[in-house]
């Protein structure tokens, strides 16, 4: 179903039929093939980044589309209704860049801007550690300082979207002690001593891969670092916003697709001589899943509206992902019970859907870490 937006601008509104046309025509044709073979959609993501679409929120100048938040999250939106796995790799190169792009000098964007937001080369977020999920301050992946003025960065790095497959990394390393001692760097995706474990067996969004990295004794040069020494964790969580706004998005379009479906079949499906759309039981569930979808939607767009606004947005960012990554749950879940039996066969995307709901809740901070956000916010 084509969802009606208000968009801000008719250039907007022109990009919003771009993105459908180009998400019709190249991504929903792959997205079964890639999603059960396991295998990465090769050229797709080049095919992105020559059509704009990888470095939408970022300005012109650096090479950007310039758009406003809450247009690029409607363009995630979009392609997630399509293929899931994609519009989350796309949002993880937007966080990416994010570092590079808001803190990096000016001689650094010169150097890899460009290249950046044309999707000539593909990011990759590399925060979390085997020990170090949800508790970031806790990583031990070290950079130790060189002569030279470089750094030798040793450690593991976990959960890595994209991992083996990306051109860089915004990668996070332990340059002192405490929470203060933590610095972000602009790594390349392939060096001397970087090394990629097998690609972990996930439910969902096979066709991207999500690898652990193994740093041993890699020499990254000065101008590889982001920001100061000691300042990565404030850039990692200033990114953390926009990425969980990414993630809401991408839940959206999910959750919309699952419900697009669940409607479609209960047109179709006839029980006790009607349609099944038409009795009330399952009528009612249908409502209840048109509410939660609408509610993800307005929830990411005033957090973006926001952003975009340059007001504290924050707590907004955090509900937002909380509320749409339980909705697109629910959501999925209830495509499949109106499917019935045949919603947990692979006949048709319900059981997919849901399956790749369930990280939304995981990834870019879980939901218990969105509770506690909003929660030290309201104690504030």
């Amino acid at each position: 179903m084509r969802v009606d937006r208000l968009l801000p601008t008719r250039e907007a509104e022109d990009l919003l039929d771009l993105v459908r046309d180009i998400a019709d025509k190249e991504l929903t044709p792959r997205v079964e093939e890639h999603e059960r073979a396991e295998t990465y959609p090769q050229g797709l993501f080049g095919l992105l980044g020559n059509v704009g679409l990888l470095g939408l929120p970022y300005p012109e100048d650096l090479g950007g589309a310039d758009q406003p938040y809450e247009v690029y999250l409607q363009v995630l939106e979009e392609l997630a209704a399509r293929w899931a796995a994609v519009a989350v790799a796309v949002s993880v190169h937007t966080l990416a860049a994010f570092p590079l792009l808001t803190f990096g000098t000016s001689g650094q964007r010169r150097l890899w801007a460009e290249d950046v937001l044309s999707g000539r080369l593909i990011g990759g977020y590399s925060l979390s550690e085997p020990q170090a999920g949800s508790d970031a301050a806790a990583l031990t992946c070290r950079a130790d300082k060189e002569p030279d003025g470089g750094y030798r960065i040793n450690g593991a790095k976990a959960w890595i979207t994209h991992g083996g497959k990306a051109d860089f990394y915004a990668l996070f390393a332990r340059t002192g002690p405490g929470s203060d001692g933590i610095s972000c760097f602009f790594a390349p995706g392939h060096a001397d001593g970087l090394t990629f474990g097998r690609p972990e067996e996930k439910m969902g969004l096979h066709a991207i891969p999500t690898t652990t990295a193994f740093w041993d004794g890699a020499h990254l040069a000065p101008e590889r670092l982001i920001g100061r020494e000691g300042q990565g964790l404030q850039i990692a969580f200033s990114a953390l916003d926009s990425g969980r706004l990414g993630i809401a998005a991408c839940a959206t379009g999910l959750a919309q697709a699952a419900l697009d479906a669940a409607v479609a079949y209960a047109r179709e499906r006839t029980a006790f001589g009607r349609k099944i759309i038409d009795h009330q039981g399952l009528g009612f569930l249908l409502a209840d899943m048109a509410a939660a979808v609408d509610s993800a939607r307005a929830t990411y767009l005033d957090a973006a509206r926001r952003r975009d606004r340059g007001l504290p947005y924050s707590r907004q960012a955090s509900v937002a992902k909380l509320i749409a990554t339980d909705a697109a749950m629910k959501v999925t879940t209830d495509a499949v019970q109106v499917f019935g039996g045949y919603g947990y066969t692979r006949d048709y995307p319900v059981e997919r859907y849901m399956r790749e709901a369930k990280i939304m809740q995981i990834f870019e901070g879980t939901n218990q870490i969105q509770r506690l956000v909003i929660s030290r916010q309201l104690a504030r």
